[in-house]
């Protein structure tokens, strides 16, 4: 089958090499001729132009076009001007993080042109590349069916790590819980090592333990495997910012608990503790000081030297993921494509409307 890709990241532009590897004709398309050249570099078709990716995909009414870009307006932009190139039977696919909401809204209005519209929920970072991407599809089936060549190219094997969730709109709300439970793991191992690593009458080592938990216990998970890799690799965490980005879906997922009357509590505090990492400095902490002070006289701290932070730019598109690695910061070759908003993955916090 022949599919078009738009948007050549390190998410977009690994799958477009899955995809080639996978025997799938694809085209890629970004703003950067970078990114183009790159996937040109490593076997894949690139195109210059909207214009040159839509001729490259066959007959109106068979196309099929993969929009992987930053969620948001960004996404919203690159699906009207879809709207306005392709024919009815035309499929659009979103793979980014969009808001499920906003996928419900884009078939309805995709719907009346006649154009299909299937939302993918993918995860699978930096190692999809190499293992495989999991993505959790809404849309119609006769949609999906078309496309299955790709969901199998791209997926871990054939007939694992994808599947049909239900109608427009299902893909990415189902991608919506999977990254809130994901903020609720990662949130409670990165609190467990800190509370080992400050009891110090143990001298307890990190990586040691890490490695121990891979093997048996209940709390193995591939998030411990990396995690546990890094530490034996004596990656120095003291060189990073504790800034920790959130895309939106943890947000979204607390959104829908409260409307739906279900309690998540694991995911909620991991979410707001993510907005705390993102604060230079709490007004709320600066009142709590203040109000200290003003009561008891209490000495209080004041801020000398304002945090200032660098940005290490996203992992290029073909890097192998160890690029990735905690250990390796600071030594990435690649400039980054983009804000910094986008290579953080911080675009589409807020649902779009309408058009806008």
């Amino acid at each position: 089958m022949k599919l078009g890709m738009i948007g050549l990241g390190k998410m977009g532009g690994n799958m477009v090499l899955r995809l080639t590897q996978g025997g799938i004709e694809v085209t890629g398309y970004d703003r950067s001729e970078e990114s183009v050249a790159q996937i040109e570099r490593q076997g894949a078709r690139g195109a210059r132009s909207m214009d040159d990716l839509i001729a490259a995909l066959g007959e109106p009414g068979s196309r099929a076009v993969w929009v992987m870009v930053p969620a948001g307006k960004i996404t919203q932009s690159v699906i009207d001007d879809l709207a306005q190139r392709l024919a009815p039977g035309d499929i659009v696919i979103d793979g980014g993080n969009s808001n499920y909401k906003d996928s419900i809204r884009r078939a309805e209005d995709l719907a009346k042109a006649g154009i299909h519209f299937v939302d993918v929920g993918t995860s699978g970072g930096v190692w999809g590349l190499k293992e495989g991407y999991a993505m959790m599809i809404g849309g119609a089936e006769e949609a999906v069916e078309r496309l299955r060549p790709a969901f199998e190219a791209l997926a871990p094997a054939a007939d694992r790590g994808w599947g049909r969730m239900g109608p427009a709109g299902s893909g990415h709300y189902v991608k919506m819980v999977h990254n809130g439970i994901e903020y609720g793991m990662m949130q409670a191992y990165a609190e467990g090592f800190e509370l080992m690593k400050a009891h110090q009458d143990f001298n307890l080592d990190m990586a040691q333990i890490a490695e121990l938990w891979r093997h048996g216990s209940v709390v193995r998970s591939w998030l411990l495997d990396l995690t546990a890799e890094a530490l034996q690799n004596k990656a120095e965490f003291e060189k990073l910012s504790d800034y920790v980005a959130d895309s939106g879906e943890g947000r979204w997922t607390i959104i829908d608990s409260i409307e739906l009357g279900v309690p998540t509590p694991v995911i909620t505090l991991a979410t707001q503790m993510r907005f705390r990492s993102q604060q230079e400095v709490s007004y709320a902490g600066q009142m709590l000081s203040a109000m200290r002070r003003a009561f008891g006289g209490h000495a209080v701290k004041t801020i000398e030297t304002p945090r200032q932070e660098g940005l290490v730019p996203e992992v290029a598109p073909g890097d192998h993921p160890k690029v990735a690695a905690p250990e390796n910061i600071g030594h990435t070759a690649s400039a980054g494509e983009g804000s910094a908003a986008e290579q953080l993955g911080e675009t589409g916090q807020q649902r779009v409307k309408g058009d806008a």
